[in-house]
């Protein structure tokens, strides 16, 4: 075994690696999957719960059982076979929620090579040994928006996924969560930081006037598609045994299930002027835009992203890296929110999709959000962009029971996450990961010598000392 191979194992590493099972081509992943009883009862006494929708209590408990937030209250007793954990000077919070990640991907997360390219999924490519979930666990995420990126008009569809590490896909995709879609506006589509290959023409669109072209032709096509269905079906209704069935059409299927408000759209963008534009494409073609990604000029036009119930998810303090960044301001989500609008703050990246608390704290700093308001751009806010505020983002009873205790209050920078659960179900606990940390060590130690002994570096070459697999001096 080569010690690339051997290194990957170790990361990967501990028994959440084995649970992926290897799947047979042509097998559905669905019917592997072991069916999994309930997690057992688990009872957190004596919290600070945060719960974000109605306010912090001090002092009390929260009983997680049968995947869900049982009750909250105080001096609450134990069911028979329930783990206690005493949270005394700890704070519990629901999981967080990125709405704008590209974590798990795997393979690439544009396919730009068209204009539009409705028909492909992200949930194809997903990775659930990713050792990124695993580290975003450990900052208190539980739940994330797997986006297509941004090369193309009309990219991909969305995975929406539980941070189950290592458990099969299906288990992993959130139940019952409305499916979205990838659009993308401005610098990125228009390919100005991009410089084709020699006698290769650029992939229309060129500009602005052409993103604006792009969706309108779909749209329109997408009607007239969704006319020749409506025409069949009606014939069959009537029990027309002549009646012939359309040709599906991959790529516009998409385009009507958005129409009938069954497809949310996820729009990237930044200037005003494009996001406005895409707003008032919505109301042409009766379509509703879910929420604006990025967005950092969107306080220019908060008015009118409010009047029509759409959200806007973007960054806390990232700007300037391209020229439609240049008019940013920290007090976007502030502006944003005191004019009604769902904001939250995203990742669109690895590493801060880990500390995406401090991402919400900074919104206390920027424009004085509350404690419950910052808390909710990472939580709340995100479950209604998704569509799934009736199962997570606040601690209430009969939601699912994705919740993170904390060592201290999740806004502070000296607070780290001991215990992240998802449906009643530990996937990531502090005390076990410092324990676990000696074993992987020797493992990594035994398996580079193993390594060493079956793969002798030729004479001459300086022994395991010289070169690494990839090239570079150790």
């Amino acid at each position: 075994m080569k010690t690339t191979a051997i290194l990957a194992t170790v990361l990967i590493g501990s028994a959440a690696a084995l649970n992926a099972q290897a799947i047979p081509r042509g097998v559905s992943i669905a019917a592997q999957a072991p069916t999994r009883a309930a997690a057992a009862p688990v009872l957190i006494k004596n919290a600070t719960v945060m719960t974000v929708t109605k306010g912090t209590m001090a002092n009390t408990d929260v009983l997680l059982r049968d995947g869900k937030i049982a009750q909250i209250g105080k001096n609450l007793s134990a069911p028979a076979g329930a783990t206690t954990i005493d949270a005394t000077g700890k704070y519990l919070m629901p999981g967080i929620i990125d709405p704008h990640s590209h974590s798990m991907a795997d393979g690439g997360i544009n396919e730009g090579s068209r204009s539009v390219t409705s028909m492909v999924r992200v949930r194809d490519i997903l990775n659930n040994t990713a050792p990124i979930i695993y580290r975003e666990l450990a900052g208190g995420t539980t739940t994330i928006n797997v986006l297509h990126g941004s090369a193309n008009t009309i990219g991909g569809q969305n995975a929406i996924v539980k941070l189950k590490w290592g458990r099969p896909i299906d288990e992993m995709l959130f139940p019952g969560a409305m499916p979205g879609i990838k659009f993308a506006l401005g610098e990125n589509v228009t390919q100005k930081n991009n410089t084709p290959q020699p006698g290769t023409p650029r992939r229309y669109p060129e500009s602005r006037m052409g993103q604006e072209e792009v969706i309108r032709d779909a749209f329109t096509r997408a009607l007239d598609y969704k006319a020749d269905w409506d025409d069949y079906n009606a014939k069959v209704a009537k029990g027309d045994k002549t009646a012939i069935a359309p040709r599906r059409d991959l790529e516009l299927e998409p385009f009507v299930e958005i129409l009938e408000g069954k497809r949310l759209v996820h729009a990237h963008s930044y200037r005003a002027d494009e996001m406005l534009m895409l707003l008032e494409l919505s109301d042409e073609f009766h379509f509703h835009v879910q929420t604006l990604q990025h967005g950092l000029e969107g306080y220019k036009i908060a008015s009118d992203i409010a009047k029509r119930g759409t959200g806007l998810s973007t960054f806390a303090d990232e700007w300037g890296y391209k020229i439609e960044a240049y008019d940013a301001i920290p007090y976007n989500v502030a502006i944003l929110m005191r004019h009604g609008v769902v904001a939250t703050v995203n990742s669109d990246d690895d590493g801060r999709a880990r500390r995406l608390n401090i991402e919400a704290a900074k919104m206390v700093r920027f424009g004085g959000l509350t404690e419950d308001e910052a808390l909710k751009t990472i939580t709340y806010n995100g479950a209604i962009q998704l569509g799934i505020e009736k199962k997570v983002g606040s601690i209430e009873t009969g939601k699912d029971a994705d919740v993170v205790i904390w060592t201290g209050n999740p806004l502070s920078v000296y607070s780290r996450v001991e215990t992240t659960f998802i449906d009643g179900e530990i996937f990531f606990d502090r005390q076990k990961d410092i324990a676990m940390r000696d074993a992987l060590a020797k493992e990594r130690t035994d398996l580079e010598k193993e390594d060493a002994a079956m793969n002798p570096a030729p004479a001459g070459r300086g022994g395991r000392g010289g070169a690494t697999p990839g090239g570079s001096r150790k």
